[in-house]
């Protein structure tokens, strides 16, 4: 259990730092004003310029905080689920 847990954990948290330049282009394009980029590149680009590859990371200590015990618990129900599910026969 501890070991799934942890598994889960550490998964989240890759996944968060793999897609947290995504996610910051995403939002920073969803909040901006009607009109303000022309498109994804160009909130790219505007990050890129005034903040550098830091720029793509802002905020990422608070997503790690909550992305290890959110993924460690859904990690471990679902292999527990899966676990109760084969020793009932329901595979």
């Amino acid at each position: 259990v501890f070991w799934t847990f942890m598994a889960g954990g550490f998964a989240g948290m890759a996944n968060w730092a793999a897609m947290m330049p995504i996610d910051t282009v995403k939002s920073k394009l969803q909040v901006a004003p009607e009109g303000k980029y022309s498109g994804v590149m160009a909130v790219a680009k505007d990050i890129m310029a005034k903040d550098g590859v830091r720029g793509y990371y802002k905020g990422l200590a608070p997503v790690m905080v909550r992305a290890f015990p959110a993924n460690a618990a859904c990690f471990l129900g679902y292999e527990m689920a899966a676990k109760a599910l084969t020793r009932a026969g329901l595979e």
